[in-house]
Parts: C-alpha cells; structure tokens; sequence
C-alpha cells in the first residue's frame, strides 16, 4: 500500500503521532513479507452476490473528506471522485461496486487545532467538503439526517450519506457548539479522538481524565437528546464505562475492532462487548492492520510503551529518539494480514456481543496500511462471501453489512423524541 494514503493525524498525542508514523513506513515496506496466512483469489458466488446485492454496505468511518482536504485542497476538481483515483482507497465507481449504500463520512480535524482554537472552525470547513459532495455528485450521493432520509435515499438509488464528528475536541467544551454541528448534518460524535480532553478519557492517553466529567456526562445526555449517536471508538474502557453507564439511547463503536482477538488499546474489551445488547449499541469492525492482526498489533502496542521510555530517557533529544525508532521499525515489521482477519473480529464481536450488534467500520481513506483482500472499498463483497461460508445465514448478513446501524439510528432517534418531549435540556 501506498504511503500517500495515510492520514497524517498532526493532532496525536506524541506516542500515537509516532506509532502512525510507524506504519507509515512499514506498512508500505511490508506489504508482501510472509508469516500471514495467504489469500488465495476469493471468487464471490452467485449465491453471495444475491445477498449482497439485496442489502448494501452501511460503512461506520470513511476518512475521505480529510484526503480531500490534504491532498486536494479541499477541492473536488483536484480530487474528482467521479473518477478513478488509484491513490486512495475510495471512488464512486468502486463505492457502487462494493455494495455501499449508506457511509458516514468523518469530519475528522486534528486535536492540535483545539490547542490553536481551530478546532470547531475546522470542523466547519470539513462539514463544508461532505456538503460540497453533495452538490457535486447529486445523482451519487445525498446527506441523510435520519433513518427516514435513509430509506428515501436508498431507494433512489443514491448512496445516503452522514456526517461523523472524530474527536469532542471540535466542539471546544461548548454544548453551543455541538447543537451547531448537530444542525449542520453529524449524526455522531467520538468522544475523543487519540488524545484526552478535560472531560473524557483517550485509549492512547490514560494519563489525565477518568471516565467522564460531569461536563462529559452532560456531553453525552445531550447527545442523546438530539438524537447524535455517541461513538465510543478511541476513548478509554473506563470512559467507555461511564458512558453505558448514563447513555439513553443505543452507542456506537464506529471504527473499533476486539481486543480479546488483537491486543491493542483500539480495540473493545470483551466486559464492553458483553453491555451492548442491553445498551442495543454496535461495534463496527475496522479494517486497519495494526488493530487486527495479533501480532502486528502486538508491535504497535509494544511501540506506545517504548515512546514513553524513550520520552524519559531522551528528553528533548530528538534525534536520539528517531535513532530508537528506526531501529524498532526495522527490527519489528508489520503484517498486514488478509480479511480473513477481519472476518474473526466480526465472528468474534457475534459470539460476545451477538448478531444484532456488529457492523462494518473500516476507516478507509484513514488507515496506512489494509489487510489483503480488503484494499478498498470495491472489497465488501469478499467479507459478505467469507461469512456465508462460515455458515451465517442471508438475514444474519444483511444485519451486520447495514440492518444493525438503520435499527440504531431509528432507536436513537426515538430515545431523542423522548427526551425532547420530557424537556431534559441540561
């Protein structure tokens, strides 16, 4: 895979601006080595192609708008997805080619920007890029700001489109601030994105905020007020706790993957998995390497505890650091594994959590490194072949690729009517 398809996040807290760093390089380097199983040409069947075709892809994360922004100037006539565009992972040909139907789009902006008081007015550029798709593409895409938009949409023949805020940085502790972007079209937050705010807990930043504070709990009530899902991709478990703990409406892991299968602070801890039936929330699988595949994610895990050593040890001496690094990345390449990967973290998220709470997450366009079988987003059809033959019926299927996600959009969106109607405004 390319380097150029990484989203480089300039907002990471330091281990995890480096850890992407990492698989930058390895991840372009790697890309063949051996020691993955092989993946022999998967051939989707008649029988698979039906099932496909009669539901579509939901996708939780696609990163796009921010490749847009990076490498096209936030212009569409520079990236003009209307046609091929070898260097990232999504077009609108292979968009239809793989099935999707429905996509949240993240409007991710680094947390560097809240520092710089950027951040919610990059937001607002980001929001600005999926409205321009819009225009742009009108017989393609279409926003939807709700389940009914959904079905509407789908029925044209349109793929629905939403909006996802990565990271709670971009409202800049102001509930104000989350009611604007709630209006401009997101229909999800993240609670944080890789590094911790004052109010809730990063997974790759445990060094300040537990769980939520009461501004974070007030954060999360009003979310579930307007009816915006609370994406629990990125945070800490006990962040994760707290917000299950309070949370009305059903929450959503939008690009998360099992940490019992891959051992990385991404991924979901079983104890999590096990609450979503009650909650009625999802965990949409990603697709990264580095969050799937055991061993790859053991290096990157090993990586965050080195940079903290290497932080004490070195101080501000830079070059020591980058010496330290390379010789890690060099002695330590990634796998990028294939989607028989992917398809073990959805078999396992079925078996703790249940069929009725796993989707797809794959953070395209925001990842450096995929597994093979899965390099975009043409792939999807391979994932609906690989569950029927582990023996998943069409309707079990149907559910994970995109019914989940419509059934916890209509009950957010009914616990929203709820509390409006009760007038629990914070």
């Amino acid at each position: 895979m390319s380097v150029r398809r990484a989203k480089v996040k300039v907002g990471y807290q330091v281990g995890a601006i480096l850890t992407y760093s990492y698989f930058l390089i390895i991840g372009a380097v790697h890309a063949q080595e051996s020691g993955v199983r092989d993946v022999l040409p998967i051939v989707v069947n008649q029988q698979a192609k039906q099932i496909h075709q009669a539901t579509y892809v939901f996708d939780g994360h696609n990163d796009l708008p921010w490749e847009i922004r990076s490498k096209g100037s936030r212009s569409l006539e520079k990236i003009d997805i209307s046609q091929p565009q070898p260097q990232l992972h999504t077009d609108i040909e292979r968009l239809r080619e793989g099935g999707v139907g429905a996509q949240f789009w993240s409007v991710y902006v680094p947390a560097s920007a809240d520092r710089d008081g950027q951040a919610h007015q990059m937001t607002l550029e980001q929001i600005d890029i999926v409205h321009a798709m819009m225009q742009k593409y009108p017989e393609t895409f279409e926003l939807a700001r709700n389940y009914a938009d959904i079905i509407r949409i789908r029925k044209a023949g349109k793929i629905a489109s939403m909006i996802g805020v990565e990271g709670g940085h971009s409202i800049e502790n102001s509930l104000e601030k989350l009611r604007r972007l709630f209006d401009l079209g997101a229909r999800y937050m993240t609670l944080t994105h890789n590094q911790s705010l004052d109010w809730a807990a990063a997974c790759t930043d445990q060094t300040g905020t537990k769980g939520l504070s009461e501004f974070g709990k007030a954060v999360v009530l009003e979310m579930n007020r307007l009816g915006m899902l609370v994406d629990l991709s990125h945070v800490a478990p006990d962040t994760m706790q707290a917000a299950l703990d309070i949370c009305q409406a059903p929450v959503i892991f939008s690009h998360s993957s099992c940490r019992t299968v891959a051992d990385h602070v991404r991924n979901v801890p079983d104890q999590i998995l096990r609450q979503l039936p009650k909650n009625g929330g999802i965990v949409m699988i990603n697709f990264f390497s580095g969050f799937i595949v055991p061993e790859s994610a053991n290096i990157a895990s090993r990586m965050l505890e080195l940079e903290k050593v290497w932080e004490q040890q070195y101080a501000d001496d830079a070059e020591a650091i980058a010496k330290e690094r390379a010789r890690y990345r060099a002695e330590n390449p990634l796998q990028p594994g294939t989607v028989y990967h992917v398809v073990e973290h959805i078999d396992h998220a079925v078996k703790v959590a249940g069929v009725d709470h796993v989707g797809i997450g794959s953070d395209f366009d925001g990842v450096p490194m995929l597994p093979k079988g899965l390099e975009d987003v043409s792939c999807y059809p391979v994932i609906t072949q690989l569950l029927l033959d582990r023996g998943y019926t069409a309707q079990s299927i149907d559910k994970i690729m995109s019914g989940n996600m419509l059934r916890v959009m209509q009950q957010a969106e009914q616990a929203a009517v709820r509390l409006q109607a009760a007038n629990s405004l914070p």
